[in-house]
Order: structure tokens, then C-alpha cells, then sequence
């Protein structure tokens, strides 16, 4: 799932990486939330929070908000980066080296709230997150051509919606029903396993705290440590 880029895709391909990679999106958002009280991936939210605020002439929260999105905005360009350069240098498994890094990233930030007084590392924590946050979604952006995005839940349920209309009798052309099938269940799994990443995310926190993040970490190694053996052992297509 994390080798194949682009249109040498399967639905299936693009379906098991929709449903780990979101039930980690949605683990880190929720227990982030549950621990700082603000979304690491829900950027509508934060500038919708941020104007919101703005208009109160509370400055200081405003620009907390929009430092999220900042931080967000500047995961996706370091993927970008990072998949850009891996690409021209003829890298094998980029994509699976890009979430190692989102695994390193939140092993690094669970390890300092473990240390640190939350006065110190909360909101050094929550910048943390979402850059990890936009990393993630750009990397499977990338690599799926925009099918599969892990925090775009507005989008996602706009296309389920979407999705059930095209199905309805007369709606469109029989041959594009498949098409349309294999794209709802694809939208519907993500949705479900944000949802489930959410509830596991604040249950965990709620009996491990910060070592959740740390664990959810050793998931996305196991996801990605396969993919590169793949690559580097049997020689698998990039």
C-alpha cells in the first residue's frame, strides 16, 4: 500500500491504506485533543475557531489557531519535499520512508510529554502534531492521486454523500456503477476508521497518556517496515 503510486493502484490498495493510515489520523487527533483540548487535524475547525476568536479580539488564541494551520500546511510541503527528492534520486520506497518519519516524529513528541511539565510540551506538542498531521495526509495524497486523504473527513462525507446520490435509479450510466461502489466504500471506510481511531486514541490516552502516541507510532512502523521489505528484498515496483 505504500509502494504502488498513482494509477498503478488497486481500490483494494487504496482501501487498506485508507483504513490504517486514518485510524492513526484519528487516534492522534482525538488524543491529542483529549490531552491539549484542540484538533491537530481538523484545520476547518481551527480557522473557523480562529476567526471566530479574531472577531472577540482574543489575538493571542487566534494565532494559536492559525499557527496549527501553519504547522499543518508546513508537513505537507516537507512531504512534498521529502517525496520529491526520494523520487528524483530514484529512491524505492519513499512513500513507506515518509511515514518512518511521521512514526520517528511521534515517538520524539511522546517521549517529551513523558518528560517535560505540560506547562512546557503542550504547545510545543500540539505545533508537533500537526505537522505530523499534514505530512501524513500529504503523503497519501501523493500517493494515491487525491483518492485517499486520512483527516479530510468534510471532504470524505461530502463524497459519501455524493456517493449515495450517484447510486440513486436514473442517477447516472450503468457502467460507472462499479466505479462509483468501489469509491463509496473506499469514503466510508476512512470515515469509519477515523471514528474508530478517535475512540481508541481517547481511551488510550485515558490509560496510558502520552505513551499512546508512542504506540500508535510502533503501528505505523509495523505499516510501513513491510512495505520496504518488499522493495529492498523481492524488488517490488516504486
Amino acid at each position: 500500500m505504500l509502494i504502488h503510486a498513482g494509477k498503478d493502484r488497486t481500490v483494494r490498495i487504496d482501501l487498506r491504506l485508507a483504513v490504517w493510515l486514518s485510524l492513526v489520523a484519528g487516534a492522534v487527533n482525538a488524543a491529542g485533543f483529549r490531552a491539549l483540548g484542540y484538533f491537530s487535524a481538523n484545520m476547518t475547525g481551527n480557522v473557523s475557531a480562529a476567526s471566530d476568536f479574531l472577531s472577540l479580539g482574543r489575538f493571542a488564541t487566534a494565532l494559536w489557531l492559525l499557527g496549527l494551520l501553519i504547522a499543518f500546511v508546513l508537513g505537507a510541503f516537507a512531504s512534498g519535499l521529502l517525496i520529491d527528492m526520494g523520487e528524483r534520486r530514484d529512491l524505492r520506497g519513499i512513500y513507506a520512508f515518509s511515514i518512518l518519519l511521521e512514526a520517528a516524529l511521534l515517538i520524539c513528541l511522546g517521549g517529551l510529554d513523558l518528560i517535560w511539565t505540560a506547562a512546557i510540551s503542550g504547545h510545543l506538542m500540539m505545533i508537533g502534531l500537526s505537522f505530523v498531521m499534514g505530512l501524513q495526509n500529504a503523503a497519501t495524497t501523493r500517493i494515491s492521486d487525491g483518492r485517499v486523504r486520512t483527516t479530510h473527513v468534510s471532504g470524505i462525507a461530502t463524497d459519501i454523500g455524493l456517493g449515495f446520490a450517484a447510486l440513486m435509479p436514473g442517477a447516472g450510466r450503468s457502467d460507472d456503477t462499479q466505479i462509483t461502489r468501489a469509491r463509496l466504500l473506499l469514503h466510508l471506510a476512512t470515515l469509519g476508521s477515523f471514528f474508530a481511531g478517535g475512540l481508541a486514541g481517547v481511551w488510550g490516552y485515558e490509560r496510558i497518556g502520552p505513551m499512546i502516541f508512542i504506540l500508535i507510532a510502533g503501528l505505523l512502523i509495523a505499516a510501513a517496515a513491510p512495505e520496504l521489505r518488499k522493495v529492498y528484498r523481492h524488488g517490488a515496483p516504486r
